[in-house]
């Protein structure tokens, strides 16, 4: 396994919890758009065995064209260890990346794209959504809901709706409105539906969209392939 070690060349403050911290790119890392990675804090592997706790799985919230490699994430005022040490990280500081691969890369089908995704679940969508301003080609539309109780919504300047760019984008802070939008978005029984989002998000989510007619084979969610049938599985 090859761990990447790199630094925080800068941090954003997204809202008043979320912040997403920019990486200096490693010479020979390389991801795509929908890619996840694990995340390390100095002094995970110090020991004989490597500190869970000091190690997240993070999506990548940037595209390689953006020269930075992007985790964006929510630091609560009550958090874990490991969101304390982030809270107080420096720029400058060091951190670690291994593990990279993508679940829910851009498919090409022909086809119209609904990213479904709950709170900070967005920043696995951004690159997502940029690759496709990039290139839109086999691709029919792109609709993005997200959900967010607390009414931080992240990415604003991007999410935006453009008839020209063929996206529309939807965002609400609360249930009922949710599903009632992702209810009708489920009418198209061609199109491909990305989940982000908590466990009980993505069942929850599966379920109403396999109650509308949408198959299997047309939901994507962001989970090893060992996984998948966990949550997609009859």
């Amino acid at each position: 396994m090859q761990i990447y070690w790199t630094k925080i060349n800068h941090i954003i403050d997204e809202t008043e919890e979320i912040k997403t911290f920019l990486l200096d790119c490693p010479e020979d890392f390389k991801w795509e758009e929908g890619a996840h990675t694990h995340f390390a804090l100095k002094g995970f592997n110090d020991g004989e065995r490597p500190n869970r706790s000091l190690v997240r799985h993070m999506s990548i919230s940037t595209l390689p064209n953006e020269k930075s490699i992007g985790i964006t994430t929510r630091i609560r005022e009550q958090c874990s260890e490991f969101k304390s040490i982030l809270r107080t990280i420096k720029i400058g500081d060091q951190v670690a990346l291994f593990k990279t691969n993508s679940n829910v890369p851009l498919k090409r089908e022909n086809k119209s794209i609904y990213l479904l995704s709950s709170g900070v679940g967005l920043a696995t969508f951004r690159p997502l959504v940029l690759e496709y301003f990039n290139q839109p080609d086999n691709i029919k539309h792109v609709h993005s809901l997200n959900i967010d109780s607390n009414r931080q919504f992240l990415f604003t300047d991007i999410f935006k709706t453009s008839s020209d760019k063929k996206f529309t984008s939807d965002f609400v802070d609360n249930r009922q409105d949710y599903y009632k939008a992702a209810e009708q978005l489920a009418s198209d029984k061609d199109g491909l539906f990305y989940v982000v989002g908590s466990d009980e998000f993505l069942i929850q989510n599966i379920d109403l969209l396999r109650t509308h007619g949408i198959k299997s084979d047309q939901i994507v969610i962001d989970k090893h392939e060992r996984r998948i049938p966990e949550f997609l599985s009859f």
